[in-house]
């Protein structure tokens, strides 16, 4: 199954957290934060003005981004959890 974002909307693979501490202890799975990181996986095409203009996406495919501990909605896409999420739930793309 394809999944094609609509509109200013875009699935995002969540990035894995670190396993352990900067001391070396070992993270348990239930004490670990959901990372706040991803990957962008695919894009909707944009928002549209109220004159029906096209607003382009300021992130694309393959951007590393930084979003909200809260945003997006989880969803399983061919057996893979992910987040789709609006574009202006990203915080910013990571260099």
């Amino acid at each position: 199954m394809a999944f094609k974002p609509l509109h200013d909307r875009v699935l995002v693979r969540r990035l894995e957290g670190d396993e352990k501490t900067a001391g070396g202890l070992i993270i348990p799975d239930s004490a670990k934060e959901k990372p706040a990181e991803g990957i962008v996986v695919s894009c909707g095409e944009g928002a549209r003005k109220d004159s029906g203009e096209l607003i382009a996406m300021g992130v694309s495919e393959g951007d590393k981004i930084l979003f909200g501990k809260w945003s997006g909605t989880e969803v399983t896409v061919e057996g893979e959890e992910m987040l789709i999420m609006k574009e202006s739930d990203i915080l910013g793309i990571i260099a």
